[in-house]
């Protein structure tokens, strides 16, 4: 394991030291879990934004398909 030293404002320090307390945590394993959660997000929000992009590709193709079995019904 590595160790990082970081700046933080006070009140976001003491707002992350209620918060590991009121879970009973030590306040570097609430730390360690709110990255996890941040990288987790970002990593969600790159999926959505690729499958935004893949999707926006391939709508015209796929609006053409639907128009084919619409004829057919």
């Amino acid at each position: 394991m590595s160790i990082v030293s970081l700046r933080l404002p006070d009140e976001l320090l003491k707002e992350a030291e209620n918060r590991a307390e009121a879970l009973h945590i030590p306040r570097a394993e609430y730390i360690r879990r709110a990255i996890a959660v941040m990288n987790d997000e970002v990593l969600a929000h790159k999926r959505r934004e690729r499958l935004m992009t893949v999707s926006k590709r391939v709508r015209s193709e796929s609006m053409k398909v639907n128009a084919e079995f619409d004829a057919v019904e």
